[in-house]
């Protein structure tokens, strides 16, 4: 079992630039306070950053740990064991390789849907007896990081003055939601691995997350950075007790741009393997993202963005590469 420690009370942290040391205060929810007095914050952090940290959040630690535990079972395989499981259709084991569009990085990588019945077989012949195992976890963890984005959900839509509360959460709840959920390992960046001026190679691209909201979890293990407006690239510290909470390109469209998709990438530790767990909340195919017409002012001629659907978005998304503006092709263009 992952032992995880227990976290000291903070309210805010601090954050290295890739080029440089400089402090950064990010945006921090406490889940345990009223929500009359998160959403406001939360809605804010939506505004300028895109990102924040979650804490108190609710999810089990026993829960993270034992998730934890089985993904670093996995990856431990033999290469012909988790080919298995590959390859990627885009579901299933990939190494490297990200995407159709010749994207790289030093990632292995575990993308199930939040549906593991269909997924249950390609981990029988892997797993035998212990696949049922691995499968109950993955579902326990989804379901309570599910529930967790929908409440932040709710509060965002608070924090708007939607009027329907549920206007982004029951997206979520659907039984037709096209979430997923992906298991992220990035060995260490040996030096062989490293570039010619000895920095560390990318273990996953820059790039926005195409669904509503995503939500992270990592082990103590740095990597991931964040893009800022002042065009610098923040590292975020680790912090394996709580969870890092991405807006979504969908999420930008609905609330007409107000909400920013936050650029992000993972570069390779040089001492230790990093671990990465994330639920990404997305609608269902047939949903038709829009901005949300309370948020705009004179009606659909505000609008920023032309109406599509799930199932157009995530085709293009598909054929892609990772750091394309994906959502330039659906911008509306200013009349001249």
């Amino acid at each position: 079992m992952v032992v995880l420690s227990k976290p000291s009370p903070m309210e805010q942290f601090t954050a290295t630039t890739a080029t440089a040391t400089s402090t950064t205060l990010f945006p921090l929810i406490d889940l345990s306070e009223p929500p009359e007095s998160s959403k406001t914050k939360l809605v804010a952090a939506c505004e300028e950053f895109g990102f924040f940290k979650v804490i108190n959040h609710g999810v089990p630690i026993e829960l993270m740990a034992e998730l934890e535990y089985e993904a670093v079972k996995f990856f431990s395989l033999p290469l012909s064991a988790k080919a298995k499981a590959g390859p990627p259709d885009p579901f299933g084991y990939g190494n490297n390789k990200i995407g159709r569009k010749g994207d790289v990085g030093l990632v292995e990588y575990l993308l199930l849907t939040t549906d593991t019945e269909s997924d249950y077989q390609k981990f029988a012949s892997i797993f035998g007896e212990a696949a049922e195992k691995f499968r109950c976890v993955v579902n326990d963890y989804v379901a309570a990081v599910k529930k967790m984005a929908c409440e932040i959900l709710e509060m965002v839509a608070d924090g708007l003055k939607i009027q329907a509360r549920d206007a982004l959460s029951k997206m979520l709840m659907d039984e037709e939601s096209d979430s997923v959920f992906r298991l992220n390992y990035y060995p260490p960046c040996l030096p062989e691995f490293q570039d010619s001026g000895g920095r560390n190679l990318i273990g996953f691209g820059e790039h926005t997350d195409p669904q509503i909201i995503s939500v992270l979890r990592s082990n103590d293990t740095s990597g991931l950075e964040i893009y800022l407006k002042d065009g610098n690239w923040i590292s975020v510290p680790p912090d394996q007790y709580s969870f890092f909470v991405n807006v979504g390109d969908s999420l930008q469209v609905m609330t007409n741009g107000r909400f920013k998709s936050v650029r992000h990438r993972v570069v390779a530790n040089s001492r230790k393997a990093r671990i990465s767990m994330i639920y990404f909340g997305g609608p269902p195919l047939c949903e038709k993202i829009a901005p949300l017409p309370s948020l705009l002012i004179q009606g659909d001629q505000d609008s920023l963005y032309n109406e599509f659907t799930w199932f157009d978005y995530k085709t293009s998304v598909y054929t892609s590469r990772l750091s394309d503006n994906r959502l330039g092709l659906f911008e509306k263009i200013a009349a001249s």
